[in-house]
Order: structure tokens, then sequence, then C-alpha cells
């Protein structure tokens, strides 16, 4: 047991001051200081003993200690120099227990095969990275079985969104084509230190079981629905015009090798009311309107028009 009282700032503090280390803002630093919360979050993970796990932002190693405690083997990201040394001094020992450190944005994709076959993932994750580290697992195809991750109320909101909603988003469709998401409880800034101005809420993502999340989608799914999101206020063909418009650069039109613009445009706006009229879909229509399956459809409808007109 790591000789620290997790549950109290007093401690926290005292011990930070100790070793001369400080909380960093720029990282997200705030020490989940709710006990009863803390064992919630893994039991909801639903874990049992020999489970693989990746933990990010390890900190201090309360949530570490617990899941090692369960049995779990735990590779823990964690990108503070000062945290690294106090997770070594506290759990190197543990043969179960394996440290990544630096920037989990940037190392989660360089670990060998016997580390990234993890299926279970557990974060209190800074609002800074939250959403990209999230859709980069999934547009990286990188799924766990199951993934409980605390974050900023307003990102939760994002993630569980629904359409006509006004926090769907390109990330709320991303993450429903590949998982089932259920919220958690909300935490208010009390239950950290130091207490944010913010509160947060756990979100528990199940792997969906009825399809499979990389071969159940076009190549063209993906970019279309940040595509078709990157303007809200515009409706969906002119979004889709745009996004067509994108696959004709780089094609050189004409004998002097000069891309035709004006062409290029006129063809994407042709493809895109024949790609909405072959997907039912109202030309006035906006992307928060629409569920997976119409991007789905509208990707491979889409693939084939701009295919044809030699994009």
């Amino acid at each position: 047991m790591p000789p620290l009282n997790y549950d109290s700032p007093q401690s926290l503090h005292a011990f930070l001051d100790s070793r001369g280390l400080g909380i960093r803002k720029k990282f997200g630093q705030n020490f989940l200081i709710n006990q009863d919360a803390r064992r919630k979050l893994v039991d909801a993970l639903e874990i049992c003993e020999g489970s693989v796990v990746w933990e990010v932002g390890a900190g201090l190693g309360a949530m570490t200690n617990l899941l090692l405690e369960r049995g779990a083997i735990v590779n823990a990201f964690e990108i503070d120099a000062g945290f690294i040394a106090v997770l070594q001094e506290f759990f190197g020992g543990n043969p179960r227990f394996n440290l990544i450190k630096g920037d989990a944005l940037k190392t989660w994709r360089l670990q060998p095969a016997q580390l990234a076959a993890a299926d279970f993932f557990l974060g209190n994750l800074p609002y800074t990275i939250a959403a990209t580290l999230l859709a980069d697992f999934i547009e990286k195809n990188r799924f766990f079985k199951r993934i409980v991750a605390t974050v900023q109320k307003e990102v939760a909101a994002r993630i569980i969104a629904r359409p006509k909603s006004k926090n769907y988003s390109s990330f709320s469709v991303l993450c429903a084509s590949a998982y089932t998401m259920t919220p958690l409880m909300t935490l208010k800034g009390a239950s950290f230190y130091p207490a944010p101005h913010v509160d947060s809420q756990a979100v528990r993502f199940d792997i969906r079981t009825d399809i499979d999340p990389v071969a159940a989608y076009p190549p063209l799914f993906r970019p279309l629905v940040r595509g078709l999101f990157a303007s809200r206020r515009k409706t969906v063909k002119n979004n889709l015009t745009a996004f067509a418009s994108s696959r004709f650069r780089g094609n050189r039109c004409g004998v002097d090798g000069v891309i035709n613009s004006a062409n290029a445009s006129n063809n994407a706006s042709a493809i895109a009311v024949e790609a909405l009229r072959l997907c039912g879909i109202p030309e006035n229509e906006r992307a928060e309107h629409l569920e997976i399956h119409d991007f789905v459809n509208m990707a491979e409808k889409l693939a084939r028009l701009l295919e044809g007109a030699g994009a």
C-alpha cells in the first residue's frame, strides 16, 4: 500500500511539497479524492484477475493501486516526470505494473503487441486531450472491450448526444459508431484536489457486439462525418459540396495541367445533389439531424459517384 492518503487534500499537498513537486495546470492535474467514486469507477470497468488495463493519467497512483489490488495487469501512462518517479517508487516492484512515460497521445501507438492487447481502459482525462485521445483510438481502430473515462461534463454531453440535440457532433457519431455509451456519476469540483471550476462526468463505453467496428463502415465514412459537421450553420448540401470539392483537388483538369476550379466546383455540386437524392435526404437538412446509417449510406453513394467522376 502506498504511504499516502489519497482521500486527504492535506496529505496530498504535504506529500507533493516534501518531494518538491507541484500541480501543473497544463497537464490538467486534479486528483480524485473521493474514495467511493474511485471504487465505483473501477467497479464499472468490471475487470477480473489478470485483466489488462490501460490507465491514462496515473498521477500518484490512486486508481493504479485499486486496479492492482484487484489483480489487473496495469499499463500506466504518465507524462509528468515527478509523478513518474513516484509511480516507479510505489509500484515498480510489482510485476503486473508497467509504466509508459510521456504524452499518451504520442506514446500509445508505439506500444509493443503484448502491451497493446489491453481489453480495458481507465482514465481521468484532462479536458485538453479527452476528445482527441478517444477519437484517435477509434479512428486508428484501437478498440477496447470497455472504457471508463472521466471527462469534463461538456465533453461527456458530446459523447452521449443523440441526433437533433445541440451537443450532437462528429465526435458523437464517431463514438456511437463503435461503442454503446452509458453516463455514470457526475463529480463536482469538491471530489477533486485541487477543485476544478467545472463538473466532471464519468462515461462507460461498451464495444458494440452487433457490428464489426472496422469492417462495418466504408473508408469514406469517418472523413465524411467530419466534413458534414465542419460548418454547423451550413446545410448538408453545402458541406457535402465542399467535401466533394476537396476530393477533386489534386486532379488536373485541362490541357495546360492547371486545376480547373470552376469545373471541379460544378462537378462537386452536382455530385452532392445526386448523393442526397439517392439517400433520400433533403438538400436543406443539417448534419445534426442525421443518424449513423444516414452517414454510412451517404459515404457509400458518394464514393461511387466520385469514382465515376474520376475524383
